[in-house]
């Protein structure tokens, strides 16, 4: 039997890193809930061909050991640690033995990122120096009067925007002399991510204006640090929300590939940039990830539908279901967690069209059985989307009652591979007796940018007859019981519970966990303001028809979510007044739910609510 517990205590890989030599692999382990008031986890290594079972690196800690990072020999690893002071990391290394790591910084805000080098390591951590205070405000000069005290001058007026969080700068450790020194000019640019270039000659860097999300990632910038001089080059400015970036040679020149949101709307799809050239343009398919290699263009993992593809340029080379992709430096061996509709994550590696899993198997299970769904919605867009039975069912053992969950985003998507989580999920849900019901509607990703910019100002518009299309065909197949349908989601999943049951009455229970309520309310007072503002207005929002909701309504949300703020969830408590609802706050949580108590809560309580309305 599937337990809320069994649930979130499982240990699932993530982070992956192949070696430079492409014979082993270190990866993360970490149970799905936090046990204690700081996270766990630790660095596991297995040979890529799957030969011998994985053994643990820098055992004996109760850490938070990740960002596993190779040395150019492929002899140890770097990784960061708070094994020392826990909640603040540093930087260590381990070779590939049983012995103890070895310690390199004491950095007093701690380390946030760092990249190997020959003789030396990159650095991202904040300037221990850099003050903290409220990003909002300004700092007036003092000077002494003429009269002893002191006089504000308006012309020492400083304009000080930044986090109240240290924005992050780059620094160079020489393994050598054991010292730490600054590396390049950003000013007081937030560093993002760093790639070097296979020469090792030259980062590049991606920044914001500042380590605010808001306004930071609407000036973001882009950067080639020299490191023998430490002289940088500003380049054209990137797309919004810039990220992966990779080098690659085309034997005759280096480029600088990355991903970014596709110009000009704030609403749309991932492309893959080379020089501001859009390269995937017109592709009905979403690059999700860039892997850098020695020569020719990057490995990519693209969203295409249900499924997982990996590319190299144009050409696919493997359809898997996984994530956090990497390489070896030719590209002969890649790895990645990977998954099926009814197996969970687990570390697949070798050659890119001979993929095997090398991590531990996870735990035996029965698990619900997962169908492809492929339909049209009521103009004819094609969608696609999962269905996940009762362990030992067919759809011939119909009608189930049927829940409706609904992803966060709206870029985002159900792929076919397992779906097991904290939150309310289909394989949680169909080991409870419900068939569970996965639609991608339009605004995802998975079908380019036309298909993800098709919600831009019109929220719970076309994406709402996108899932109703779904559930009507599967009442019609005699799949769902039409008396017994129920509809949930987190985030974005959350305001569309929240706007379904404003919508129609056909839904017999709903849960909205974190979810959006006023849609200008939050972009006054989210972390991604102006893209909600671009996604919808009062008219797009559940308050605004709040008197039309009928049925019941489990509310959800972390109490320090500064993503969609409590002041959503209690909106939505007070209008719905007498009406049947509950509304749970979860303290000490943020926009997903991490303590391990919370999240058994969470488990339970959403079955709880399904089992007793749609009985």
């Amino acid at each position: 039997m599937l337990t809320a517990e069994t649930a979130v205590d499982r240990k699932v890989p993530r982070e992956p890193r192949i070696s430079p030599d492409g014979r082993w692999v270190v990866y993360v382990a970490a149970p799905v809930g936090r046990a204690g008031r700081l996270p766990v986890s630790e660095l596991w290594l297995i040979p890529s061909d799957g030969s011998a079972t994985p053994r643990r690196l820098a055992a004996g800690a109760v850490a938070e050991d990740h960002a596993p990072r190779w040395a150019p020999d492929s002899g140890s690893v770097f990784f960061l640690s708070d094994r020392a002071n826990r909640g603040t990391a540093q930087l260590y290394r381990i070779g590939l033995g049983d012995g103890e790591p070895e310690r390199f910084t004491e950095w007093p805000a701690g380390i946030s990122g760092h990249i190997p080098l020959p003789a030396a390591v990159v650095l991202i951590a904040p300037d221990p120096q850099e003050p903290l205070g409220d990003p909002r405000v300004r700092t007036v000069g003092r000077a002494e009067s003429g009269r002893g005290g002191p006089e504000a001058r308006s012309g020492d007026l400083e304009n000080r925007w930044d986090s109240a969080a240290r924005p992050d700068r780059l620094w160079l450790l020489d393994l050598r002399a054991a010292g730490i020194k600054p590396l390049g000019d950003l000013g007081r640019r937030h560093v993002r991510e760093v790639a070097v270039r296979p020469d090792f000659a030259t980062l590049a860097v991606l920044t914001w204006s500042c380590a605010d999300r808001e306004p930071g990632v609407f000036d973001p910038g882009l950067h080639f640090v020299d490191l023998a001089t430490g002289e940088t080059h500003d380049q054209p400015t990137p797309p919004l929300e810039a990220s992966h970036p990779a080098w690659w040679h085309d034997g005759t020149t280096w480029h600088l590939a990355h991903l970014g949101l596709t110009p000009p709307g704030l609403i749309g799809g991932t492309a893959v940039f080379d020089n501001g050239d859009n390269l995937t343009a017109g592709l009905d398919a979403c690059p999700i990830e860039l892997t850098q290699v020695d020569t020719g263009p990057p490995l990519a993992l693209f969203a295409e539908g249900l499924d997982t593809t990996v590319r190299r340029g144009t050409t696919e080379i493997a359809r898997v279901h996984g994530t956090s992709l990497t390489a070896s430096p030719d590209g002969a061996t890649i790895a990645l967690v990977a998954s099926t509709g009814t197996g969970p994550e687990e570390i697949h590696a070798g050659p890119p069209h001979r993929l095997n899993r090398v991590s531990a198997p996870a735990p035996p299970g029965t698990w619900g059985t997962q169908h492809r769904l492929a339909y049209r919605a009521p103009d004819g867009l094609d969608l696609d989307g999962l269905l996940i039975l009762p362990p030992g069912t067919t759809k011939a053992d119909g009608p189930f009652p049927l829940v409706t969950l609904v992803h966060g985003g709206p870029y985002d998507r159900y792929a076919d591979r397992f779906h097991l989580g904290w939150y309310p999920s289909g394989q949680w849900l169909a080991a409870a007796g419900f068939a569970a019901f996965l639609p991608n509607a339009r605004g995802g990703l998975g079908h380019g940018h036309a298909f993800a910019s098709a919600v831009a100002g019109d929220v719970g518009g076309g994406e709402f007859a996108d899932v109703l299309s779904g559930i009507d065909l599967l009442v019609e197949d005699g799949v769902a019981d039409e008396a017994r349908l129920g509809i949930g989601g987190w985030s974005h999943g959350g305001f569309f519970a929240a706007w379904a049951v404003t919508r129609t009455d056909r839904f017999k229970a709903a849960v909205v966990g974190a979810g959006v309520i006023d849609w200008p309310l939050l972009a006054a007072t989210g972390e991604h303001s102006r893209f909600e503002a671009a996604l919808g207005g009062r008219e797009n929002s559940p308050i605004t028809h709040a008197a039309n909701i009928r049925t019941p309504v489990l509310i959800l949300h972390g109490e320090d979510d500064t993503n969609v703020p409590l002041s959503q969830a209690e909106l939505l408590h007070h209008a719905l007044g007498d009406r049947p609802h509950e509304f749970v706050v979860y303290p000490r949580e943020g926009h997903s739910i991490r303590e391990r108590g919370h999240q058994i809560d969470v488990l339970n309580r959403t079955r709880d609510w399904f089992s007793d309305l749609l009985a």
